[in-house]
Parts: C-alpha cells; structure tokens; sequence
C-alpha cells in the first residue's frame, strides 16, 4: 500500500472511500466535511441525523454517493468531544478509516489530513499520526496463518493547504519510520519460543547492522561474559540448553556528538519461571518476555533512516529461562557485573538480574543517560492496568522527557515513586541484595533493585508488562498480540535531543 500526500480538493478527487470526519455533538458539518455535504446536496447530514451517527470517538457513517460527486462512498469518521482532541485522535482516525477500506475491499481511499491546524496541531504531527495509524492498522503477522484480507493499493491524504502539504509529507515520513520500528518489534515478539532463542536476537542485530556504516555491533559470548563476571545472566541462562549473550548496538551520526544515549532491553526469549515454575497458563504468552529488546531492536531497524544526532547504544542480554537440572536454585547466591551479590530466591524474578548485568554494562559506556525497558513484574499490571507502562527513575527531568515523548508517540505512561523507605525490602541477610521483596508493591522493589545497578548516571526504568503484549484489542490500531508498544515513543525522544 502506498501512502501519500498531496495538494487537491476532496469533492474532486475519484476514488473508492474518501475519508471526512467529524465532532460529537457538532451542527452543521464544517470544513471539507461541509464542502462535500453541500456537493452533496445536503444528504450527508440529513442522513446521518437520520440514522443518529453521534460522530462519538471511532463511530463510523458511510454513505454511497451515487455519482453525485465522483468518490463512490464517503465516510465520516468520529472524533469524539471537541475539548478531548489529539494526535491520538487523529492516529485512530486514521486506524479506522484503514479497517472499513479493507473490510469494503477498496483500491483508492483518499482522507483529509485530520486535525491539522486546529488549536496547537501542526500538519507534520496530523500527517505522522495518520500514518502509523493506517500502518498498524494494516499489520498482520502471517509466519504461521495466511492472511486472505486485502489492503488498498494507495492510501492519499489530501489538502487545498499548499504549505500543510510540504509540512505533511516530512510527516508520513516521520509516520513511516515510526511504524516500521513498531512492526519490526511486533514480528520479532510474535515469533513462537520455538523459532525465538538467544541466537535469534544476535542474528536479529547483526542483520541490522549489516550494511549500515554507521551501525556496529559487539556480541559478548558465554566465554567472555565469564570473564566479565556477568553472574545475572550467566545464572539465569544456566538451566537452559542455550548459551547467553550481551549485544551491544552502537549507532554514530554523522556529526560527532558528546551526547550518549544507552537504551537497554530485556531479552528473555522464554520464560517458564525457572525451578520457581510458572503456571501453564502464564506461560502462554511468555515468548513476549523479550519485548524490551525487541523495542530497541525496533529502534534501530529506522536509526538510520531517523538520523537523531547523538550517539547511540542499544544493549541487551538475551537468555532462556528454563528449569533443569543444572538450574539456579531458590537460595543461591549471584554476584553481577559490578560485583555485588544478589540472593535469588525467585528464579522467576529473573528479569532484573539479566538487567543487573546490561545495567552496568552500560554504565561502562558512559551514557549522558540510560533507559530501560522491560516486561519485569505482573505487579505492574495490577497497578496501571494492560495499557499503561510504569516510569520510574532517579531523574524527574528525564522521567518527563519521556512522559512527553510519549504522549506524541501515543503511547500511554505514568510516573512511579521509587519509595526510599522500600530499598529496605531488598535486603538479604547473606547478600547485598535479594531479587524479591515483600508481597506489596513489587514493581518499585523491582525498579529500587534495578536503581542499585546504574551508579549516578540519569536513568528511567519503563516496566512495560502490561502494553508490550495485548490480550485484546486495545484500539483500531493495537490488536491482540505484539504492540511494539515502548519504539514509538524511544524515537520520539532521539527526534528531541
């Protein structure tokens, strides 16, 4: 499907589906909406007052024109209440314009360029939105399932505004690469623990990397990380047939920068639990586990093509976290890359020692600042929900660059204490640390754990449980399965700096 803008006048333009929108609660219809009603003679209106088309949020009114204009169908899209409007609003627009082309088979679907120029929004932000609304509208994974649906062969985001044109169309490029990204996470925590192990990843970012000057990657083997002292991922890979890995990712731009960015992910490839068995049923979905390297594989599957200007690092450890007899055992004690002893006495808590090790690693690369991501505690998910990824970190000015960024990317977050008086509950009697606390608040015991691990340097932890893998369908872009949910929002703040 090709997605383009251009400079035109919609009750002009043929096509199968021409995309309109339109307010809750709204009179008459204003704008390219009103134009077309008018060439209509008025119908559009009449009939959706007539069929009580409310115009709520993702609410949908379609109308065969009968050649009066020469689009075949319009379609009016609902964008809610006036005072809730977005970009959000406008990427789900553009979502749902996208699921009715393909459920009516069109070829040709022309829209507006939703929300551009109203109140604070600029065409470029309206045009990305759209975008990478259609995109992942449009995402199927299809490795193991045919998929027979069809999309159209162009999609055109169309206005009268010369200049809104030139600012939309650095837009679609920005949506391009957003989505791209998103996908390349989504296919990589799709992919079955049968087809997704340790190597896997490796290969994922040598693939990358391949061709691209200014990419490079070091991959750390069993032997080396030995020889580092990497006891976090060492003792969660001991149980599993297969060897762990650190991958170290490092993009350069073209223009020397002092600044370093160090994004880490989680890259648990399977997790059972370990001896501290999971349930079958919450192993069904644990192939997702590695959804925070995929985020920042994601990232640097378009780095190139986005250009931020500083240097960045993209670090991960991937391992397999199965039970065996050669298994860490409750009661064992670890010692990480920075050398301080960790007590494990859940080796289903096993994210945040592979993260002990990535942790300070990237410290050694002396970062301006690190983020993290990772699918660390179910705690998480019965605090903020499935939609909601928890921010924690030592630094509230980068915990609200990223609040920020996330907010353009769509991408729902919240800031979470790191409770001083919690650090306690990581204590052990025979360690520095152990790896659980006490039963309440687990998710900032894990992030106060993670916290021991990055020194003094400007650090958020993004706990994305919850958003990295949907059980349902969240929204006409987000279907069940892999979100890619943490790339978005990870570019956004590389555009920033």
């Amino acid at each position: 499907m090709e997605i383009l803008v251009r400079k035109g006048n919609v009750t002009e333009e043929k096509c199968d589906l021409l995309v309109l929108n339109t307010f809750e609660g709204g009179k008459e219809p204003f704008g390219a909406t009103g134009e077309v009603n008018e060439d209509l003679d008025g119908r559009l209106f009449k009939l959706w007052k007539s069929e009580k088309f409310k115009a709520k949020q993702g609410e949908t009114f379609l109308l065969r024109t009968d050649s009066l204009i020469p689009a075949k169908r319009v379609l009016v899209v609902g964008l809610g209440k006036e005072e809730d409007f977005t970009t959000e609003t406008v990427r789900q627009a553009g979502a749902t314009s996208l699921l009715v082309a393909k459920n009516l088979e069109c070829k040709s679907v022309v829209s507006i360029l939703h929300g551009a120029g109203y109140g604070s929004l600029q065409a470029r932000d309206c045009a990305r939105a759209i975008v990478e609304g259609v995109r992942l509208a449009d995402y199927k994974f299809t490795k193991y399932k045919k998929d027979k649906s069809k999309s159209p062969e162009t999609f055109e985001i169309v206005s009268k505004d010369g200049r809104a044109v030139r600012a939309a169309e650095r837009g679609v490029t920005d949506g391009e690469i957003g989505a791209a990204g998103t996908v390349f996470a989504r296919d990589l925590v799709n992919t079955p623990g049968q087809d997704m192990h340790p190597e896997t990843l490796v290969e994922a970012a040598k693939e990358i990397a391949r061709g691209k000057g200014s990419i490079r990657v070091r991959v750390l083997d069993q032997q080396r990380l030995e020889k580092m002292g990497a006891g976090g991922l060492l003792g969660v890979a001991q149980g599993s047939d297969r060897p762990a890995y650190l991958v170290h990712m490092i993009y350069t731009p073209q223009k020397k920068s002092k600044k370093k960015v160090a994004l880490v992910g989680k890259a648990v490839t399977f997790d059972s639990g370990g001896l501290s068995l999971k349930p079958s049923g919450s192993m069904e979905t644990m192939k997702m586990d590695m959804a925070g390297s995929a985020a920042v594989l994601g990232v640097f599957s378009v780095i190139d093509q986005l250009s931020p200007k500083v240097e960045v690092h993209g670090i991960f450890g991937a391992v397999e976290n199965m039970p065996s007899g050669n298994a860490i055992r409750p009661g064992d004690v670890i010692s990480a890359m920075n050398k301080k002893t960790i007590e494990v006495l859940n080796t289903d808590a096993e994210g945040r020692l592979t993260l002990a090790d990535t942790l300070s690693y990237a410290v050694k690369q002396k970062p301006t600042f690190i983020v993290d991501l990772a699918t660390l505690t179910g705690a998480c998910v019965v605090a903020l929900g499935e939609e909601i990824t928890a921010v924690m970190g030592n630094n509230p000015e980068l915990s609200q660059r990223i609040l920020t960024a996330a907010a353009g990317a769509g991408e729902k977050m919240w800031v979470m204490p790191l409770e001083k008086n919690y650090r306690k509950l990581i204590d052990s009697n025979i360690a520095d640390l152990k790896n659980i606390g006490s039963r309440w608040g687990g998710s900032l015991t894990a992030g106060l754990f993670l916290q021991e691990f990055v020194s003094d340097v400007p650090w958020a932890h993004l706990d994305i449980a919850g958003p990295a893998y949907a059980e349902r369908v969240i929204d006409p872009y987000t279907k069940k399965g892999a979100t890619g949910h943490g790339v978005r929002t990870l570019l956004e703040l590389l555009r920033s700096i």
